[in-house]
């Protein structure tokens, strides 16, 4: 179920004219990470001293996660954790632990449709870190894959900190959610600054608070699910909040006629078919955005709605309709007054 490498929720400034003010008005940290980028602006910009002090303190939280959780580092905590067979605990950092339990409890209120354990799917179908492919695997690969899949074969333990496999070739794959995660720890920096006016966004996911100015909201746009193209669908004044945003329509191939996205059934090890093409999530925080719009993308367009309802999660759904798209909002998105 991993999420397509390409911003689908952006920066409105990179899509749309925002409130014109001058370029020094807001001062910006930018890098990479997490193989994409982040960015964070502050208003107003802070003393050179303290911007310093934050780059500094980004890169280091930044690397500390990596070092954490990418599934790209092979000597990553969690990479270790997945390439050890044992079925005995072994001690993780006290945030893989968390995310690993939060992750359970999305899978467990989406009926596993959300799971962090499908990584050997998303490999196998070229959607991971081992390669892209232009095929199919075979059934019996498929059938293989799933032999290790279902957030019921880990196990977490908090105090210490330590996963427990059932089945030795468990893996974790916490790329859906990691990122929000690393958004929440940023704006963590910032509070710590008492810095009252921020946006933080790593690879699409992003977490606002304040304004940019004069009251003038942090305006945010989630992106047309067009490949070819990059347009605004819909305009967000976020406010307080986090969001993210998953999609279909970046990270997929074809096969005679048929395409073959990458969010992944965890039950059937297939790509998800159905008529959802985005789906946009605010919460306070970013990695339950994150984490839940990768699970509502998942659901389809038939159960996600319904799952937000239920849930009272604050999502936008777009969906194809005909050479169109029409949007699904649930009741929290449209009570927030945000558009």
């Amino acid at each position: 179920m991993r999420r397509a490498a390409a911003l689908v929720l952006v920066c409105v400034a990179a899509l749309v004219a925002a409130c014109e003010r001058p370029a020094d008005s807001v001062a910006e940290l930018h890098g990479r990470t997490m193989g994409t980028t982040y960015s964070v602006k502050v208003y107003p910009p802070p003393p050179a001293d303290i911007a310093d002090r934050l780059q500094r303190q980004i890169e280091q939280r930044l690397d500390e996660i990596n070092r954490q959780m990418s599934t790209y580092q092979p000597d990553s905590d969690l990479m270790r954790f997945n390439h050890n067979p044992s079925t005995e605990w072994q001690a993780v950092p006290a945030a893989v632990a968390h995310l690993v339990s939060q992750a359970a409890a999305i899978s467990a209120a989406t009926d596993g449709m959300y799971d962090v354990t499908a990584g050997p799917l998303v490999n196998l179908w070229g959607f991971g870190n081992r390669g892209r492919r232009e095929t199919p695997p075979a059934e019996e690969e498929i059938a293989s894959a799933l032999s290790r899949v279902g957030y019921h074969l880990v196990e977490v333990r908090d105090s210490p900190p330590a996963l427990r496999k059932h089945v030795g070739g468990v893996e974790i794959d916490l790329s859906s959610i990691a990122k929000g995660w690393a958004v929440d720890e940023l704006a963590s920096l910032l509070d710590a600054e008492q810095l009252a006016n921020y946006l933080v966004e790593i690879g699409g996911e992003l977490r606002t608070r304040g304004s940019k100015g004069d009251d003038v909201p942090w305006r945010v746009a989630v992106e047309r699910p067009v490949a070819a193209v990059r347009e605004v669908q819909h305009l967000v004044a976020l406010g307080d909040a986090a969001m993210a945003t998953s999609g279909d329509y970046r990270n997929y191939f074809d096969v005679d006629g048929k395409r073959f996205a990458h969010t992944i059934d965890p039950h059937t090890g297939q790509p998800v078919h159905h008529a959802l093409a985005s789906v946009s999530v605010i919460a306070e925080r970013c990695a339950d955005a994150d984490a839940w719009a990768t699970a509502l993308m998942a659901l389809g367009e038939q159960r996600a709605p319904a799952t937000a309802e239920r849930l009272g999660l604050e999502a936008l759904f777009i969906v194809r309709d005909g050479d169109g798209f029409r949007e699904i909002e649930s009741s929290a998105w449209r009570a927030s007054g945000r558009g």
